[in-house]
């Protein structure tokens, strides 16, 4: 007869050592698995009260160590990690595969015409906005003005950037002009982040000491988790829309056509771990009052954490 789950296993943390980028890939290719978008809102509710409980220290009888990770994992896939609500499903990172191989393949096919690079771009802004939105870091809200205002500033930054892209793109070599739509995105993957994210860099994001404890609010911080992300995300479009770019122009069509599938279920957990999710800074990096702050509560702190988002 089994014995009940211990009440040890720390799943505040992910499974795999986030020390080492090969534990940190592991972590993502369960939050980002494009399975996950497809499970039940009763199995994500039963995910949830596993973990929630657990973490209460109530245990599910015949609940096992594997069983309880599993719910963590779906838990992480669909929950905002700072505010514990559930995520819009077009916006959650397993929804990137199957959202970014639809959009790609329609950028990388319409982008000779202004009006085609125009919608596809508004298209892909749009998503992306929701995508930066939904797995922003901190758990303050914005309001529908500031969310309003985000979103037209950064699909329209990234679409004028798009066309101005492609007018430059005419006057380039043909070996060049090419990778005009990996261009875009790159450049409109700076613009819409911080444009989507604009609250954490005026107020900050939490920061936490190494047992949780929050310390305050850091812009700088901030600073630091947006820029991760935006090397994340452009290292994700890289496979599909800089690499494959020469596949689709010598035309080889049954390997260009799964191509794209595949460098984005390996590109997407992979480029997430490019960084630990749960970021760190030292105290010395942080606003001077806050600097102060901390010195004052908690002296013997050095370093401060932090979600990035994604």
């Amino acid at each position: 007869m089994s014995s009940e789950l211990s009440l040890n296993i720390n799943i505040k943390e992910p499974r795999w050592d986030q020390g080492t980028f090969m534990g940190r890939a592991q972590h993502f290719f369960m939050v980002t698995d494009p399975r996950n978008v497809l499970l039940s809102s009763e199995t994500l509710e039963e995910a949830r009260v596993i973990v929630e409980n657990y973490r209460a220290g109530v245990v599910k009888p015949g609940l096992t160590e594997d069983e309880l990770w599993r719910a963590k994992y779906v838990y992480d896939s669909a929950f905002h990690p700072d505010t514990g609500e559930k995520m819009f499903v077009i916006g959650r990172m397993s929804a990137q595969v199957p959202m970014n191989m639809t959009i790609t393949g329609c950028m990388l096919t319409f982008y000779r015409t202004t009006p085609a690079v125009v919608f596809w771009q508004w298209v892909n802004q749009s998503f992306n906005a929701v995508v930066n939105y939904t797995n922003r870091s901190g758990d303050a809200p914005m309001t529908l003005n500031q969310l309003g205002a985000a979103y037209v500033s950064a699909t329209s930054g990234a679409v004028v950037t798009a066309l101005g892209l492609k007018s430059l793109a005419k006057r380039l070599p043909p070996i060049v002009s090419r990778f005009v739509p990996f261009a875009a995105v790159a450049a409109a993957n700076c613009i819409n982040i911080p444009f989507m994210r604009q609250r954490e860099l005026k107020y900050g994001i939490p920061v936490m000491d190494e047992n949780g404890n929050r310390l305050g609010e850091s812009a700088n911080a901030a600073k630091q988790a947006i820029a991760q992300v935006v090397v994340s995300r452009i290292g994700m479009a890289v496979p599909a829309m800089a690499f494959l770019c020469d596949i689709k122009e010598r035309n080889v069509l049954t390997f260009s056509s799964c191509a794209p599938i595949s460098s984005l279920v390996f590109a997407t957990p992979l480029c997430c771990a490019l960084f630990p999710q749960k970021s760190s800074m030292s105290v010395s990096g942080l606003e001077a009052d806050l600097q102060e702050q901390i010195r004052q509560t908690s002296p013997q702190t050095t370093t401060v954490y932090f979600n990035k988002g994604l």
